[in-house]
Order: C-alpha cells, then structure tokens, then sequence
C-alpha cells in the first residue's frame, strides 16, 4: 500500500502536525488501526503525567578503569566488573560486539 504524509490536528492543543507515510507504514505494520491524536510535544507531556513524571536518574561516582577519569554512572557499580567513562565505555563498544 503506498502511503503519503497526512497533515492531522491534535486534540489537545490544537496544533497541526504531520502524520508521515513512514509512520503510517510502521504502524500498519504493527497492526494499529487509529490514526494519532495528539502531536509529539502533548504524547511526551502526557506520558510524562502518567508516569508521575521523569524523576532524575540516581547517578553514582566512579573512577574509570581505562583512564583514571572521575565520572558518574546510572547504576550502582558491584566491584566485580570494570566501569568505564563514557568515551572509554565507547571505544570498548566495538571489541564487545566481536565476542
């Protein structure tokens, strides 16, 4: 089925904005049946309120194990594993994947 950008109007603000044919054709291929109601910005606010909001991710310091660099991490480290900065995190990524 060829699909083309279709402009909707949100609910709750009013605001028109662009149902595009490649959403159209991945929620088609999902198996949704309604079109969207809301534009993006009031989805991310309401699913913001549902959720009793975004509460800040608890950080906790760590020293990395590559570079000696002093960061923050999103999980509690075990001691059992080395923790690494984000740009020593990065340059791990690729031997990670050849495992």
């Amino acid at each position: 089925m060829q699909y083309t950008d279709r402009n909707l109007t949100c609910v709750d603000c009013g605001a028109e904005f662009v149902h595009s044919a490649e959403d159209q054709e991945y929620h088609a291929s999902r198996g949704f049946q309604n079109e969207p109601r809301r534009c993006s910005s009031c989805r991310q606010a309401r699913r913001s309120d549902r959720d009793g909001g975004s509460a800040p991710r608890e950080m906790h310091p760590v020293v990395c194990a590559e570079c000696g660099r002093e960061t923050e991490v999103p999980f509690l480290p075990r001691g059992d594993r080395p923790v690494y900065c984000r740009d020593c995190f990065a340059k791990q990524q690729p031997e990670r994947t050849r495992s």
